[in-house]
């Protein structure tokens, strides 16, 4: 699959099929994506954190906020909810300011997620110290982002965004979510 195609494939999903279960060596392989990625300075601050099993999973769910744009809906239910996470830590002993890496990191794992045929979505809404306290994580590290996977049970499509730029997602009638894109002549400055 060509790059174009794998990021037009990556979408942000938030249904899954409940009942997928993903290895540890296949989380292994997508931070292993992330290792070998760019790093401000080459300080490799990042640490990550898996997680593939029903009662740490349980842990996590809680604390990350699903959809803002949409009203009605709290976030999956038991049987659509992620199979596996993996979140992104900071080490501050190694650098104050590694969001960046992170990003990078954070696509190239969701890169590789759905180049094996699955789907997931970046969190930056989390209960960050709630977590922390849950899995028990040092307070030497920042969490940055939790990365949600699974097999995507949701068709999500890429739409033009209206003539007002509007951007906000929405989910029609049949359950498909619209993620709408601004043309790229409105996001190039000459």
């Amino acid at each position: 699959m060509m790059i174009r195609d794998l990021i037009k494939k990556n979408r942000s999903y938030r249904k899954f099929y409940g009942d997928f279960l993903i290895k540890r060596e296949t989380l292994e392989e997508l931070v292993d994506l992330a290792r070998l990625s760019a790093s401000g300075a080459n300080k490799q601050p990042l640490k990550f954190v898996l997680s593939y099993g029903e009662s740490k999973n349980k842990l996590i769910f809680p604390n990350i906020g699903w959809a803002a744009y949409i009203k009605d809906w709290t976030g999956p239910t038991e049987n659509e909810r992620p199979s596996a996470y993996i979140i992104i830590l900071g080490d501050k002993q190694i650098s104050q300011n590694c969001k960046c890496d992170a990003g990078v990191a954070a696509q190239s794992i969701l890169l590789g997620a759905t180049e094996k045929g699955l789907g997931g979505c970046i969190f930056g809404s989390v209960k960050k110290e709630e977590l922390k306290i849950a899995l028990k994580i040092k307070d030497e590290y920042d969490i940055l982002y939790v990365l949600a996977l699974g097999k995507p049970q949701e068709k999500v499509v890429i739409e033009k965004a209206n003539s007002r730029g509007d951007t906000q997602y929405w989910r029609d009638n049949q359950g498909i979510l619209h993620i709408p894109k601004k043309p790229l002549n409105e996001i190039i400055l000459e």
